[in-house]
């Protein structure tokens, strides 16, 4: 167990350097910060100090080495655009993101399994048909348009819900939170719905397969055989083992949510970490845009690991096959 995870640490820590180095080779593409912080009437002189103050004009291998050591010390340097620490703006906004991804994750999760199992256990009933069908469209309909048709209905038409920002927050500490007023509740519940609808669907579709794949084994069999109530071999037997491979793709998800924010907090002008990275993007802010992604491929790495850890809670075979 112990050599395991230490071999899943050091490949994720080989990740997250691959993941840091592409990144921010990319961003040197992205176009020159330094013409969106000067004016018109900006000097060679006036470029060359900025650069210089910006450490623009060391080589590429300096620039990485010194993100990578202020990034293992929680500093990423200072955003162009706002002239502040980036560690401090992506504080700001993280709470926004992460109560949003919860939610999100949580409607995914809950909805996802309990409809999988029932389509599974009522294949040929109607409703279950019914919610096969429906689930195609969370399956075809890109995220943003999912959103728009969310505003339009709930929004525009019936005017139950709003259609943009966050709401009502109320400070927690550090931590700002939508979760104790009104406004901040209601907000939530259309930029959840759209952010976790897909992974809903794709999560009640694989119970559903992986349901149906256990309740024709043998085992499940002898179990009616042996005279066991229905209820007991779905919910105790069957649903047991569909979990393996259901968690390593609820993982997965999981880390979707936080990564494709992005086009729901745009829909929605969500406060989040999404939408200051697509402002960056529009500013050429390299070390926010840096940040950003290293943190997502932190998130991805670490969920993995957790998940790849849950293995061996779950399944006994991988606790004796130590190779695994």
């Amino acid at each position: 167990m112990l050599a395991f995870v230490l071999r899943r640490v050091f490949q994720s820590l080989l990740v997250l350097l691959v993941v840091g180095l592409v990144a921010f080779s990319m961003f040197r593409f992205v176009g020159d910060p330094v013409d969106n912080m000067l004016g018109q009437e900006r000097t060679q002189a006036d470029i060359d100090r900025l650069r210089t103050q910006l450490g623009l004009d060391q080589p590429f291998p300096v620039q990485y080495f010194k993100f990578l050591q202020g990034a293992v010390q929680g500093n990423f340097g200072v955003s162009y655009r706002q002239g502040r620490p980036v560690a401090d703006i992506i504080a700001e906004r993280a709470p926004a993101t992460l109560e949003l991804a919860a939610v999100s994750g949580l409607f995914a999760i809950t909805l996802g399994i309990i409809l999988g199992v029932f389509t599974a256990i009522r294949r040929n009933g109607v409703a279950a048909n019914a919610i096969m069908t429906l689930s195609l469209i969370g399956v075809s309909l890109p995220t943003f348009l999912i959103g728009i048709l969310l505003i339009y209905v709930f929004s525009v038409e019936l005017d139950m819900l709003p259609s943009f920002g966050r709401g009502d927050v109320v400070d927690v500490g550090w931590w700002s939170t939508g979760f104790l007023t009104k406004s901040g509740l209601m907000a939530l519940i259309l930029p959840s719905i759209t952010l976790g609808l897909y992974q809903m669907t794709l999560i009640m579709r694989l119970v559903r397969s992986e349901m149906l794949e256990v309740l024709r084994q043998d085992y499940i069999r002898f179990a009616r055989a042996r005279g066991l109530r229905e209820r007991a071999v779905n919910f105790r037997h069957a649903i047991k083992n569909t979990l393996v491979p259901v968690i390593t793709v609820t993982g997965l998800q999981l880390g979707s949510i936080i990564a494709f924010a992005i086009i729901t907090e745009t829909v929605f002008q969500w406060p989040g970490v999404g939408l200051l990275f697509i402002n960056a993007v529009q500013f050429v802010d390299i070390p926010v845009m840096a940040a950003y992604l290293m943190l997502i491929s932190v998130m991805f790495v670490a969920i993995n690991l957790i998940v790849d850890l849950l293995y061996f809670a779950i399944d006994p075979r991988l606790r004796v096959d130590g190779r695994h």
